[in-house]
């Protein structure tokens, strides 16, 4: 007897690896991605749980699950895949899915960091620490937060104030034009 998934659960799951790019469906629930995740004690659902919840359609749960949020994108999940799902990729997509439906982050200080982060590759062409650590700050309304440890590492030499300067950063502001293209489109 062939079991048939209803229209609404293979739609979610589709969708998910259409924009993705990867066949959610050939998760056997190993668990090898969990095993190897750093962040996975800190995760509402564990990697191969956000798996599942996609294969049975259960869409409000994984875009308003905090996990998606906390992926560190280290792609330890991905390396460690039997079946070569690229996790990281699910749950990059995950977020922008979750932010164009509206769901909303239960922690707002992780999506600010998400959006300062992306921010900072933009405009920098690389992630500076510094502006990273000081536009963060500035948006959660934590001032001074960080300033005892910014004082060793720059006394330490372990950090610039200004940040290494790169050639082509137009490239990559040409990379987020393109994918905001894409964002705008509802593709990937």
């Amino acid at each position: 007897m062939q079991y048939q998934l209803d229209a609404r659960v293979r739609s979610f799951g589709e969708t998910v690896s259409e924009l993705s790019g990867e066949d959610i469906y050939s998760c056997y629930q190993c668990g090898k991605c969990t095993a190897g995740c750093p962040v996975a004690p800190e995760m509402s659902h564990t990697p191969n749980q956000i798996i599942r919840l996609i294969q049975l359609g259960l869409k409000e749960e994984v875009l308003a699950s905090l996990t998606i949020w906390l992926c560190a994108s280290c792609e330890t999940c991905t390396t460690r895949c039997p079946k070569e799902v690229d996790i990281a990729k699910i749950m990059d997509t995950m977020r922008i899915m979750s932010v164009k439906e509206g769901y909303a982050c239960k922690e707002p200080t992780v999506l600010k960091f998400n959006e300062t982060f992306l921010n900072s590759i933009k405009n920098n062409g690389r992630l500076q620490e510094t502006r990273l650590a000081i536009a963060y700050n500035l948006k959660t309304k934590q001032f001074f937060k960080d300033m005892g440890l910014g004082q060793k590492l720059f006394l330490k030499g372990k950090m610039s104030f200004l940040g290494n300067k790169i050639q082509g950063k137009e490239a990559i502001q040409a990379i987020f034009e393109r994918s905001k293209v894409f964002l705008d489109k509802g593709e990937r």
